[in-house]
């Protein structure tokens, strides 16, 4: 190591200087590198094959994707789907072509492969297919919907978790052990377990937070024990306690929920603004703003549900803080929209006799004759096609005979649901005074 390497390894940021470079190093994710696990086994067979990695900030996508490489023998390229584009993904493609031709592998690592267009994503197929290149894209997003259908079909997802605690303290511990320049900073203990707490799972930001914390400190000419009250003091305020799996986590998710079905859009605004603060994820909060505005909602407001859809994608496309407002306008609304559970009790009934009468068979008029013997059975024979007939209704039982009396659905008298009762009654009054014959 030469003098300009010393200087670039002090510069880097503790965060990167701590990176594991193997796998006994690697804190977090057991049931993908543990003892026998698929991961650790196709690294020491060296049978790595193309894979997305899909987790949240800071649990070891990219160290992982690096320990993979250096435990192969493999040659590492790294792109940037927010700075790369296809003339970056060709350069690597020739640089794999001369590593093949040489024996050796070439994984091909893809930070926020998700940001990738469809054509991005695309030049990638050919060389993941006919191995030039091994794929290890990281994504944030669920790939589901993110990675076109092409290359997920040709890539393993590995879900990647949030660490717990003890593998931030773990971390923690380290960095304070192995780095000499913060070896005469004393730090209690449970300073050590706060910033675990409220680095949420990710270790970058537990690193850069105890860089700071120990930089600052460093500079003070009177050398004092790091507390928790001075861990605060050193943050600016003080820190939310407040963990993402944890019991407060689902208290803070219950309270809004209910507030918002009790109606009340201040005390749900408040649980909003306690979980955004603590830095939960917004997506999180959208999708169980989805659930409630059917749950809860449903047809009583048809609005409630492309209302809280449209937070989604707003909290999706700009990201925090900014789509806070976001979240706040679909708050209100469901807050304020008439309520019905009719849908979720109507599903509930339907399940438990769903699954009573899982062998009833569909009945025979509401099968599709597709082939003679079909027919000859009896498939479609008596089926009723409702444009033939007036007002596009019949009195033909779509239900098995176990069930025909049952109702599923009863809508409620408030909003707009009360309109659809009255559509419901029509309907049956209609069905009543039905005689079998044509129009």
């Amino acid at each position: 190591m030469n003098i300009f390497d010393e200087e670039e390894i002090s510069f880097k940021p503790l965060a990167e200087k701590m990176r594991p470079t193997t796998l006994e190093d690697f804190f977090g994710q057991e049931e993908l590198v543990g003892a026998n696990q698929g991961i650790r086994k196709m690294i020491e067979t060296d049978t790595i094959s193309s894979m997305i990695f899909w987790g949240p900030p800071g649990v070891g996508k990219t160290t992982l994707a690096k320990i993979i490489a250096k435990e192969t023998s493999s040659s590492f390229q790294e792109l940037s789907a927010v700075t790369s584009g296809i003339k970056e993904i060709k350069d690597l493609i020739e640089i794999s072509k001369y590593n093949k031709s040489n024996g050796r592998k070439t994984i091909v690592f893809v930070d926020e492969i998700h940001r990738f267009n469809k054509a991005q994503q695309d030049a990638f197929l050919p060389y993941v297919e006919n191995g030039s290149i091994i794929l290890i894209g990281a994504t944030t997003e669920n790939p589901s919907f993110e990675v076109n259908s092409a290359l997920l079909s040709r890539a393993k997802v590995y879900v990647l978790k949030s660490l717990t605690e003890e593998n931030i303290k773990s971390i923690l511990s380290r960095a304070l052990k192995i780095n000499d320049e913060y070896k005469d900073i004393l730090i209690e203990e449970e300073a050590i377990n706060l910033i675990a707490k409220i680095s949420n799972g990710d270790a970058r930001t537990a690193l850069n937070t105890l860089e700071n914390i120990l930089n600052i400190t460093s500079q003070n000419q009177k050398k004092e024990k790091i507390t928790v009250n001075s861990l605060n003091k050193i943050l600016g305020s003080k820190t939310y306690l407040y963990d993402k799996n944890g019991e407060e986590h689902y208290n803070l998710i219950s309270a809004l929920h209910k507030s918002m079905r009790n109606s009340d859009p201040d005390a749900a605004l408040y649980y909003l603004a306690r979980m955004l603060e603590a830095g939960e994820n917004p997506l999180y909060i959208a999708r169980r703003l989805i659930r409630f505005a059917s749950e809860d909602i449903g047809l009583a407001n048809a609005q409630a549900l492309p209302q809280a859809i449209a937070a989604y994608e707003a909290s999706h496309y700009i990201g925090v803080p900014e789509c806070n407002v976001n979240l706040s306008q679909a708050v209100v609304y469901l807050s304020v929209s008439p309520k019905s559970n009719s849908l979720y009790k109507g599903y509930s009934k339907a399940a438990q006799d769903a699954k009573r009468t899982a062998n009833v068979k569909v009945p025979l008029h509401l099968r599709n004759a597709v082939t003679k013997l079909d027919s000859s059975l009896g498939y479609g024979e008596g089926y009723m096609y409702a444009h033939d007939f007036t007002d596009s209704i019949t009195n033909m039982s779509c239900l098995p005979d176990e069930l025909k009396k049952e109702k599923y659905y009863i809508p409620s008298t408030n909003g707009n649901e009360k309109n659809v009762k009255i559509i419901l009654e029509n309907i049956e009054k209609i069905k009543k005074g039905k005689d079998k014959e044509k129009c």
